[in-house]
């Protein structure tokens, strides 16, 4: 069996890439970015292609003749507006006019929780309404209405809505954590940190799109909530993040809505990476019900939040010296910390002469 992943370069695609190596189904990675041949399983065939071009995409299409597509592109919000809008919506919609093209039954969809916008009822399920949260959680929104009317047609879409994943390789914000961590800065939550925030590792989302992937198509054709299943609060994970890397790193509660509208100007005047949905949530509950998953698909998650975290804060430390110098606005780079580097050196206990 042949797939195509979109997006497969970056930090889910090349981990999708392995999981399925593993059960002898070989990829086509299809991306912006060139892949990086040491993370990928040999055979694996690259492509360089932008999703918002359909001549493009159509010629990688009728070249290697995937048997299915898993649709992982996407403009994260870092991004421009107009790049995440022609990339999460115009892009999506070209991938399932292909797919529809050239005869492929199945193609699974990688959105986001973001559709739930900032929720007031918890577990959320894949029936609460959506209320997607600045471009890309919009963008979400009405990629997943594209993907409605491809089933509609005919046309097999598994939709997966994965909570916040993380493990080895993830950088980005996790980048963050992990600098601080490693530096036995304080770290500060947006708030008390007692609230329920859930994650996931990216191995157990890979599972998940496997078992989309591989399952009866008349089953897997709806929408799945995946999370970790782990509802202990943030202060307490992230805790033993930090008594795991032994730095003396710890956390610390902080009033969310100061911190909050501080980094709101901060993100205004361009002087932090961290967007709205990051800073504007992180102190809410955000936690799903997976009963649709576990029962459709016969999934069930295999880490914690805290296994997932420290799998990837090893990761890091891991492979520190290759990261070096390398910046940019995707999960699989360093972001640049701009002030945040300062309230780093304020939160850092003082070394110097010790």
């Amino acid at each position: 069996m042949r797939v195509l992943i979109t997006g497969g370069a970056g930090f889910l695609g090349f981990h999708t890439a392995n999981h399925l190596a593993a059960r002898g189904i070989e990829s086509v990675v299809y991306d912006i970015a060139p892949l990086v041949p040491a993370d990928f399983p040999a055979g694996t065939i690259g492509v360089v292609g932008d999703v918002r071009h359909a001549d493009a995409l159509g010629r990688a299409f009728r070249e290697y003749r995937p048997d299915a597509v898993i649709h992982a592109a996407a403009a994260l919000p870092l991004c421009r507006p107009l790049e995440i809008r022609t990339t999460n919506v115009d892009g999506t919609r070209n991938v399932l006019q292909m797919a529809r093209e050239h005869a492929i039954e199945r193609v699974v969809v990688i959105s986001s929780t973001a559709v739930y916008g900032v929720p007031k009822k918890h577990p959320l399920e894949e029936t609460d309404p959506l209320v997607g949260v600045g471009p890309y959680g919009e963008s979400k929104i009405e990629a997943e209405k594209a993907c409605e009317a491809a089933r509609a047609e005919g046309l097999c879409v598994p939709i997966i809505r994965p909570k916040t994943f993380i493990g080895t390789g993830r950088l980005g914000v996790f980048q963050i954590l992990c600098d601080w961590v490693e530096s036995g800065a304080r770290i500060p939550l947006i708030g008390p940190g007692t609230n329920t925030y859930e994650l996931l590792d990216v191995e157990d989302l890979c599972e998940a799109i496997y078992l989309c992937l591989s399952g009866d198509a008349a089953r897997v054709n709806q929408t799945f909530n995946v999370g970790s299943g782990d509802l202990r609060p943030v202060r307490e994970y992230v805790g033993e993040l930090c008594a795991y890397a032994g730095t003396g790193s710890r956390v610390m509660a902080t009033p969310a809505p100061l911190v909050i509208g501080v980094l709101r100007l901060l993100e205004l005047l361009h002087l932090s990476p961290l967007y709205r949905w990051v800073y504007g949530t992180a102190h809410t509950d955000s936690w799903v019900s997976s009963d649709r998953a576990r029962q459709v698909l016969g999934w069930a998650p295999r880490f914690s939040n805290s296994e997932a975290l420290i799998r990837c804060y090893q990761w890091y430390l891991d492979h520190k010296a290759e990261l070096a110098g390398a910046t940019g606005v995707t999960h699989r780079v360093a972001w640049r910390q701009g002030a945040l580097g300062l309230v780093k050196w304020v939160l850092t206990p003082r070394r110097r002469g010790r």
